[in-house]
């Protein structure tokens, strides 16, 4: 790991909330109600690989330099932080006081590193084990999370786990054939108002990879296309996961001011790690098989499942929405697709409501 780089940069030393409506009737509340009761049948505990999952913890006095060395050979997407208290002094229920996410931690550190003394992390919105799907889907809708930590209170107050939007997804898809699934899954994608719709989120081939980087940052995106200056086709895609790429490149690393984003997305070096559970590689592990040439694309004619499937199959949190030449015309994020199964009465600009309102049309609430 290219740690010598990063400490050049460093001194060694939120997500966009959705209101609630206010219920115009008693329908409305009785609705309310009865979308909970049945989302609560749904376990936490029946999500898969929860606790498979691999799970490091970060001490707030720790510094950054630390933190991203840690996770990086761990090879976890993010940890939770652990609060530093004097031993007589246990002020709280759970010793969590906040979350760090790897990629945004190293973009963090190359954009800011130099310039700040401490890292300020996310909020920690965690479930537990005897929760269900309606407390997951809810921080899933609410807040810009890729993982919601599970904690078994039975055992312990610590993190046992993750849910990931990818197991989401899993889990809605194993719905596929349910009327009350299919009724908002085999809509076509035309049919839909996303939050990114005709976003053009984009970068040239020709720019530099600090460019592309820089782009995650400012906009907060775990994803940008990369397009051909001249066609404006869509040749590929760099990712937050590709900064591993600078820390295990020292060359690639010292380049990123000159490199060009076409050169980088052709480096091959998606190879999974030796010896890693296939499993957490897929739904954890930061480094994964595909090369960045191969972007999950979409058009607006397919359906909501397809673009469900596409995005598990290459492992992918957004697939980029393509015309016939290959021209970006938006994009459809796992987040997007959570949006549409989540429960009515969420104030946003997202039709959302249609699986779970079905569901309980058709159980007769």
């Amino acid at each position: 790991m290219n740690t010598q780089g990063l400490k050049s940069v460093l001194k060694d030393s939120k997500g966009v909330v959705f209101e609630k409506k206010i219920p115009d009737s008693h329908r409305e509340i009785d609705s309310a109600s009865a979308l909970q009761s049945y989302l609560n049948h749904i376990p936490v505990e029946s999500i898969p690989r929860i606790t498979t999952t691999q799970v490091v913890e970060i001490k707030s006095d720790e510094c950054v330099i630390d933190a991203i060395k840690l996770l990086y050979e761990k090879n976890v997407f993010g940890a939770p932080i652990v609060d530093v208290l004097d031993v007589h002094s246990k002020k709280f229920w759970s010793p969590y006081i906040g979350s760090i996410n790897f990629a945004r931690m190293v973009l963090w550190s190359l954009e800011v590193g130099e310039l700040a003394n401490s890292y300020i992390w996310d909020p920690f919105f965690p479930v537990h084990l005897d929760d269900s799907l309606f407390h997951v889907m809810l921080l899933l809708s609410k807040h810009r999370l890729q993982a919601v930590p599970v904690i078994d209170r039975s055992i312990s107050s610590h993190v046992i786990g993750f849910v990931t939007q990818a197991a989401v997804i899993e889990m809605l898809l194993q719905s596929s054939g349910l009327e009350w699934f299919d009724g908002i899954a085999d809509k076509a994608l035309s049919e839909f108002r996303f939050e990114n719709d005709g976003c053009s989120f984009c970068i040239y081939g020709n720019q530099s990879i600090a460019e592309a980087f820089h782009s995650l940052w400012e906009n907060k995106k775990n994803q940008i296309a990369v397009l051909n200056r001249e066609t404006t086709k869509l040749i590929g895609v760099v990712r937050t996961d590709d900064l591993r790429i600078l820390l295990d490149d020292d060359e690639v690393f010292h380049n990123r001011m000159s490199l060009k984003v076409e050169e980088f997305i052709d480096v091959d070096a998606r190879e999974s790690i030796a010896g890693l559970d296939p499993i957490l590689d897929k739904h954890l592990g930061a480094k994964n098989k595909f090369k960045m040439t191969s972007a999950a694309t979409n058009k607006e004619k397919d359906t909501l499942k397809h673009v469900m499937e596409v995005l598990i199959e290459k492992q992918s949190n957004c697939s980029f929405l393509v015309d016939d030449l290959r021209h970006v015309k938006g994009k459809v994020t796992m987040r997007d697709i959570i949006m549409q199964f989540s429960p009515p009465l969420m104030d946003s600009t997202i039709d959302g409501g249609g699986f779970f309102q079905s569901a309980l049309e058709h159980t007769g609430c």
